[in-house]
């Protein structure tokens, strides 16, 4: 194969920069070596002589640099590939089709499920908080209907009480009325003795039917004169009929009577 024509150019191109390179530094080499010969040279007492240094060499002129080499022709682009054939998936089989639905079916019903799972444990939880809810409901009504009961009943109690405080004044205050009717009664028919001393009390016992009549008379406590208690009991069976209360239930078969020769 022949050498390449750049190759030669290149190569004595640069032989000439060298030897021009060289015939410089030679030129300048001589010129220093002139100019110290020259300074360090002893002068003569009668005479001086003068040299000229020599003129240097001239330089050569570097030849112009060699024309560039014609542009390489483009090389040709390489052919892209080819695509790959396609290769085309195999088409499933009726077992294949089969097992995938039968496949998604599963899911799907796994799916519901465990969807059904979740709504029915959160619909359990929602009943539970809900009964959870109406019991603390239910014990807070009922805790108040106690309260309000309890209130009520006391009240009642109070206003029972207050009724029955105020039947049982008036019931006393007629028995009052209606023993002090009796004790006036008996007391007209008393002839107390003139030698009486002091204020003795003596308390009968009196046995009496509803339409007053007395059945019975005993003593209970003699009042300490004789002639007194026997005065007193006389007037008491004389008195029969006795007077009768204003109310029914006021009457009392049995009564414990008191006297006194005078009141107080």
């Amino acid at each position: 194969m022949p050498p390449s024509r750049t190759a030669t150019r290149w190569s004595t191109g640069k032989w000439i920069a060298a030897i021009l390179a060289v015939a410089v530094h030679l030129g300048f080499v001589v010129f220093l070596i002139f100019s110290v010969t020259w300074q360090n040279s002893t002068p003569e007492a009668v005479s001086v002589e003068l040299y000229a240094p020599p003129a240097p060499e001239k330089a050569t002129p570097p030849k112009p640099a060699p024309e560039p080499p014609p542009p390489e022709p483009p090389k040709p682009q390489p052919e892209p590939p080819k695509p790959a054939p396609k290769v085309e998936p195999p088409q499933p089989t009726k077992a294949d089709i089969a097992l995938k639905e039968k496949q998604e079916r599963d899911k799907k019903l796994k799916e519901d499920k465990d969807r059904k799972d979740i709504d029915k444990r959160e619909s359990d939880k929602r009943d539970a908080d809900k009964k959870k809810l109406d019991e603390k409901r239910l014990a807070e009504v009922r805790d108040r209907q106690a309260r309000e009961t309890a209130a009520l009943n006391a009240q009642a109690d109070r206003e029972r009480q207050i009724a029955k405080q105020a039947t049982d004044a008036a019931l006393n205050k007629a028995n009052d009325a209606y023993i002090r009717s009796i004790q006036a009664k008996i007391k007209g028919n008393v002839l107390v003795p003139s030698d009486i001393a002091g204020n003795p009390e003596a308390i009968f016992d009196v046995v009496q039917l509803p339409t007053g009549e007395i059945i019975d008379a005993q003593l209970k406590k003699s009042s300490g004169v004789r002639a007194y208690d026997e005065a007193v009991q006389r007037a008491i069976l004389k008195s029969s009929p006795l007077p009768r209360p204003e109310s029914a239930e006021l009457f009392r078969r049995s009564l414990t009577l008191k006297f006194r020769p005078v009141d107080q």
